[in-house]
């Protein structure tokens, strides 16, 4: 079946293109996941409707925060300046997204709403607590990421809504991140697991798990014991880690593999982010 490709000018024109065809029709941003799965005839969209030139591709910051549009490429995160200290998980997450050519097209929104359990970028984005944006036809609304994913492939993005933005505070100096992934190679693979962590020193935790549940999670007990015990709890932290998700088996993992696996990299992730902290805060 072929379908009708429709190219907006605006984003109230494409969400009007969007009510009107309905079940019918597909937001489209680089397509690196939907033109698979109109392939594989997973999908059959009779109306595609393009988000390219929306001016939807910017990264832009203010004095206290960082707003990535949803089109701006995986590439564009990788070299965006502002990503290379206290926020490089963003640029090490983004950077084992596929190859260079898909990174090149591939969308920080499309990774969001396409609500896979392994997406790599969306684990640092709930360590930052970030905030999505959507806009439809009753206006714009916000709301913290942890809440818009619902399980795999399913977020509460309704047909008709744009996620136009992701956006979260500027994080104290004090302060680092890191992103692990491990996989059958070491590049274009999907992960069989992947973390991330976030560290202020002498306050919050953060730490999430991706491809060890239904969807990308928050592992709020250890979180929790991090910023009551400190560094020396990192080990502790991986073993509760471990024990909030819920993995399956798969041709990639096991489960039991995979909750070895969040365990060491939940340590390792904690870890290098104190290492960084102590590097660039001596």
């Amino acid at each position: 079946m072929g379908f009708s490709f429709h190219r907006p000018d605006t984003i109230d024109a494409a969400i009007s293109f969007a009510g009107v065809h309905g079940e019918d029709a597909r937001f489209i941003a680089g397509g690196t996941d939907l033109i698979i799965q109109i392939n594989r005839r997973r999908l059959a969209p009779r109306h595609l409707i393009s988000l390219a030139g929306l001016g939807l591709d910017r990264i832009s910051e203010t004095s206290g925060e960082y707003v990535i549009g949803a089109m701006a490429t995986h590439d564009a995160v990788v070299t965006y300046p502002g990503f290379q200290h206290e926020l490089i998980a963003l640029a090490e997450a983004s950077a084992v997204i596929g190859g260079r050519q898909v990174r090149n097209i591939a969308t920080v929104g499309g990774n969001i709403v396409n609500a896979s359990p392994a997406a790599d970028l969306v684990p640092v984005l709930l360590t930052l607590d970030a905030v999505v944006e959507l806009r439809g036809p009753a206006g714009a609304r916000s709301l913290p990421l942890d809440r818009f994913l619902v399980e795999r492939g399913r977020t509460v993005r309704r047909p008709d809504e744009i996620l136009t933005s992701v956006r979260f505070a500027k994080p104290p100096t004090a302060s680092a991140t890191a992103f692990l992934k491990a996989g059958r190679r070491k590049a274009m693979e999907i992960s069989v697991i992947c973390v991330a962590a976030h560290l202020v020193r002498g306050g919050k935790a953060r730490i999430a798990v991706g491809a060890a549940a239904s969807r990308t999670v928050r592992v709020r007990d250890a979180e929790a014991l991090v910023e009551r015990q400190g560094a020396g709890a990192f080990h502790e932290a991986g073993r509760l880690a471990a024990a909030e998700v819920t993995p399956i088996d798969d041709v990639r993992a096991s489960a039991r593999y995979r909750d070895l696996l969040v365990a060491a990299l939940v340590e390792r992730a904690l870890a290098s982010c104190a290492e960084r902290i102590g590097k660039a805060n001596p």
